[in-house]
């Protein structure tokens, strides 16, 4: 639908439905760049081309085999949203992140909790680090 239809479709996935990890080498290519490899068939892809060749040619563009398929997967990252809903409690989400990093660098991140205090603390205090904000006096009072 998200790429012949040009509907929206959301794909909502939650970190307690992931049985296996492997899943999640699908959902980093797929979120990199909209395309699974190998996931169709060629009969398949031959069928996906055929139905996006009058949508090819009317966007004034070649109608060529990889042409039509560049454009598929440009609609389909135009169509398809996906919402991962991971818990950062634990290790689970931090691993992943860095096993599969289209996880973080492709996605946008809303927290629903509330950070505490020592979290937020100790993130602005990394990222101020690097920043000249005047001698140790004038640090110390912003901190």
């Amino acid at each position: 639908k998200a790429g012949l239809k040009e509907e929206g479709v959301m794909f909502l996935l939650t970190d307690s439905q992931i049985t296996n990890e492997r899943f999640l080498i699908y959902i980093n290519d797929l979120l990199s760049s909209g395309n699974i490899p190998d996931l169709f068939a060629n009969d398949e892809v031959d069928a996906i081309v055929n139905s996006v060749t009058n949508r090819v040619k009317a966007a004034g563009i070649v109608p060529e085999r990889k042409n039509c398929w560049d454009f598929f997967i440009s609609e389909i990252r135009k169509n398809l949203h996906v919402c991962l809903c991971f818990s950062p409690v634990g290790d689970d989400f931090r691993n992943r992140a860095r096993k599969f990093p289209a996880l973080v660098n492709c996605t946008v991140i809303d927290m629903f909790q509330p950070w505490p205090k020592d979290a937020l603390y100790s993130v602005g205090k990394k990222f101020l680090r690097t920043i000249d904000l005047g001698s140790d006096q004038e640090r110390d009072v912003i901190e």
